[in-house]
């Protein structure tokens, strides 16, 4: 068990599509333990699936589950923070109604469970992660730019949901007779800037069986002067920095950081979105006057950021 006058640890969850990735959070926010496992699809898979973890994490760790303070989870989909009820979250099997996540794993486990949208948690988790800078409170946005582009926020040290759509920019029309988007609307944000954007612009047989992400295909090609690849990165990155203008001209965070699947790419990514920054910039003292590529930065590589922010929301609901 912890040792005695120690904080009990919190256990935070990333549940996605494919894996659950979880860690136990010590009260000075080490992580004590790490695991990860395949997401069972549907609501009894996942809490199947969670509830083993959660045990596995203990076990890891040498504790009793009883003796963790409070269980935090990040999901896709809409969440009611409130309740810990999840809707719209096709990736896990729930489609239909609603799916009381938080009721569920408070069944399961006998503990504390919060719920919250997973970009909302990854956002506190690049903020747990990010020295402080003088005594401003952290200000930022995590732009996740996976099968989707979306953020999470993070405003003068409190996270910002709104009703549940906050961050969701994704869906803001970039292209306005484009093509039609699945949320209804045409030539959205998404369709140029994301992963699947990627998938669809520049198939596996636009660069070769390498093997390599279709990410790292593309800027390969691109950086070897293949036209059409240098065409397809440049949407991609345009889209990009579109989000990044996007975000800086509604709620002016003092950083932005790039996440999600694609974000992998690294340096070649950061490079080519802070030049496209450039380029848009120089027709308008105003829009150069905000710095926008100097807010970027990259998020940590193989860190479980969604996993550390949903603990650390854990505890923080918890205190309170």
């Amino acid at each position: 068990m912890p040792p005695a006058g120690a904080e009990s640890p919190t256990i935070g969850l990333d549940i996605g599509g494919t894996k659950i990735h979880g860690v136990l959070l010590g009260a000075e926010g080490k992580v004590l333990a790490s695991a990860r496992c395949a997401t069972e699809i549907g609501p009894d898979g996942v809490v199947a699936g969670t509830s083993s973890l959660v045990q596995r994490l203990a076990a890891e760790a040498g504790i009793a589950v009883a003796d963790v303070l409070s269980i935090g989870a990040g999901v896709p989909g809409v969440v009611d923070p409130q309740t810990g009820t999840v809707s719209h979250a096709v990736n896990l099997g729930v489609i239909d109604g609603s799916f009381p996540l938080a009721a569920r794993l408070i069944e399961a486990l006998g503990l504390p469970v919060v719920v919250d949208n997973d970009l909302n948690v990854a956002a506190l988790g690049v903020a747990h992660l990010t020295p402080e800078r003088g005594e401003a409170p952290l200000d930022l946005a995590f732009l996740s730019i996976g099968t989707g582009i979306a953020a999470g926020l993070v405003l003068d040290g409190v996270m910002r949901r709104g009703l549940g759509a906050a961050g969701e920019i994704g869906h803001l029309p970039l292209v306005p007779d484009g093509p039609v988007c699945p949320c209804g609307q045409r030539g959205c944000l998404e369709l140029y800037g994301s992963g699947s954007a990627l998938e669809r612009m520049w198939p596996a047989k636009a660069g070769g069986d390498s093997g390599l992400p279709t990410p790292a295909r593309l800027f390969a090609a691109a950086e070897a002067g293949e036209p059409a690849a240098v065409r397809v990165r440049d949407t991609f990155v345009g889209a990009v920095a579109a989000a990044v203008r996007i975000l800086v001209l509604s709620v002016d965070p003092r950083q932005i950081v790039l996440g999600g699947g694609v974000a992998a790419l690294g340096e070649p990514l950061l490079s080519a979105v802070r030049e496209a920054l450039v380029r848009g910039s120089l027709d308008s003292p105003f829009l150069s006057s905000l710095v926008l590529g100097e807010r970027l930065r990259l998020a940590p590589v193989d860190v479980p950021i969604a996993a550390i922010g949903a603990a650390i929301f854990a505890r923080s609901v918890s205190t309170t």
